[in-house]
């Protein structure tokens, strides 16, 4: 079978719970469930970080985070740090990216030959946190204002963005249908939604009924009663300063619903695009989100935590002629793509973290790996761990208690089963094997410095940014007279490219 094109779409703190194939009564995401309905779907995906940046980072190299200096949405993505963009492109791929990477620092490219639209957050260093600092309260940082200001819009940036990449996205595909590039491609279209703030156009609103949209599983649990990071988390992005209503609640779960379903229209415009350019049928398409979304489940909200609605994401691989559809009950890791990825375009094979999917991918049911979680970011003051293995999820953070959950038998994480001596055991040693929790802090902690000397010392005087900006020459775009005017309208039009022969002399 020949190299195929590989189309990965990418969502931004999207639950999986929330998607119509993974139960939720109300979402309509029609295109998203015709691609889980004729595609490999992954009932227990988790990201290795529950954070934008560094779970990208992740994905795209195959190693975990803590690794690769993927410490916080402010760590620098070293250029030197080869990619699955690097690989595929050297093994013959035409590698291109459209729409949130969230790369910080110099290199905006980390191995995609073009990249078609700039990003939607910075790239410099100035979301770093600081660990020594303690509660700190940074602008950057997350607020309840999102949630109780929840609700229709008539215009946001998210939009703004997701639209820019989507005509993008479009524009790319029909014209890669009429160049001579004859590679097989591979294209990464990162949307920005359904993140925060939770608004949505009134269309999208007006789909649901605003009193039949769910309320969380799990009610409120005040911050004193919740687990230690929980307390932080709280403290990180409230601290009490908003009064959130139930009104409030369901506003803001209202718009996401709503976000979804734009989002859902994007990727339907998408797979319209790919079939009428003519690669629907040699092309694997891969749906994922970097990680999801409390929700109000708990009270908790946004992400930065190993619960279910944070560090589940959904993970389609859609290739009918290739893969028979099925669902994988085995829990898997999106560092696990990069070697996945690898495999599909038969590039050679590189140094993971991860394993390739193809065994599962296949129809197999054996796979003995566990997935590893990490999160170094702000609200934190020393590294949280996470392992899931079989139907347990055990959860370590650095001078607070284990958390151990048996998601077969208790999915909402309400019975924390650590007080089990012999069930917590294992994990732990597993824990001192992978990590070494006090080298990683001191090397989040020098990092942390470092960036935030750098940062202040370029906000001083003139300001070089790194930020992307997309080359698109206007000088050749449409017509223009470097070549006749009938062979640049065939050129540009699809299917039939062949010169035009206009009829001379009787009308016809």
């Amino acid at each position: 079978m020949t190299r195929p094109n590989i189309l990965f779409v990418m969502a931004d703190q999207l639950a999986a719970s929330m998607l119509p194939f993974h139960g939720h009564p109300l979402t309509r995401a029609p295109h998203l469930a015709a691609l889980a309905e004729g595609g490999v779907v992954f009932d227990n995906a988790y990201c290795a970080f529950p954070l934008c940046a560094p779970s990208r980072f992740s994905l795209l190299t195959g190693r975990l985070p803590s690794r690769i200096g993927a410490f916080d949405n402010a760590a620098e993505f070293p250029a030197a740090t080869p990619t699955v963009a690097h690989h595929l492109r050297r093994a013959g791929y035409r590698a291109c990216v459209a729409g949130k990477m969230h790369f910080v620092g110099p290199d905006q490219l980390h191995g995609f030959e073009e990249r078609i639209t700039t990003d939607i957050y910075p790239a410099d260093f100035g979301w770093t946190p600081s660990w020594e600092a303690g509660d700190e309260s940074l602008e950057w940082h997350h607020s309840m204002q999102n949630v109780v200001e929840a609700g229709p819009c008539a215009r946001s940036l998210q939009i703004d963005f997701d639209d820019e990449v989507a005509f993008a996205a479009e524009r790319w595909l029909y014209d890669r249908a009429r160049d001579d590039d004859t590679r097989p491609f591979f294209m990464m279209f990162s949307f920005s939604h359904p993140h925060d703030p939770y608004t949505i156009t009134r269309d999208y609103w007006d789909l649901y009924d605003h009193d039949a949209v769910p309320m969380p599983a799990v009610g409120f649990v005040p911050p004193a009663e919740r687990d230690p990071h929980g307390r932080r988390l709280f403290d990180n992005y409230d601290g009490g300063r908003h009064r959130v209503t139930e009104a409030h609640v369901r506003n803001a779960r209202h718009a996401y619903l709503g976000m979804i379903s734009y989002l859902d229209d994007k990727i339907g415009r998408l797979m319209k695009t790919l079939a009428a350019s003519g690669a629907a049928d040699e092309t694997v398409v891969v749906f994922a989100s970097d990680h999801g979304d409390m929700l109000g489940e708990r009270g908790m909200w946004y992400k930065m935590s190993f619960r279910e609605p944070s560090a589940r994401v959904p993970l389609i691989v859609h290739a009918p002629g290739r893969f028979a559809p099925r669902r994988v009950a085995a829990p898997v890791s999106l560092v696990d793509l990069f070697a996945t990825l690898l495999d599909l375009g038969a590039a050679p094979a590189a140094a993971s973290d991860g394993h390739g999917l193809g065994p599962l991918l296949a129809g197999g049911d054996d796979w003995p790996h566990p997935v590893y979680g990490e999160y170094l970011a702000e609200a934190t003051a020393a590294p949280r761990f996470m392992i899931r293995r079989g139907r347990h999820k055990y959860i370590h953070g650095e001078g607070d208690p284990p958390r151990l959950y048996d998601l077969d038998a208790d999915p909402l994480e309400r019975v924390d089963l650590a007080a089990d001596a012999a069930l917590v055991a294992p994990f732990a040693a597993e824990v001192a094997r992978v990590w070494d929790a006090d080298t990683l802090r001191d090397e989040v902690i020098n990092s942390q410095r470092r960036r935030r000397l750098v940062f202040e010392a370029l906000m001083t005087g003139a300001r070089t940014l790194w930020d992307h900006a997309p080359r698109r020459d206007p000088a050749r775009a449409y017509i223009r007279n470097l070549d006749t005017l009938y062979g640049t309208e065939a050129r540009a039009r699809l299917p039939d490219r062949r010169p035009p022969s206009p009829t001379m002399g009787k009308n016809v």
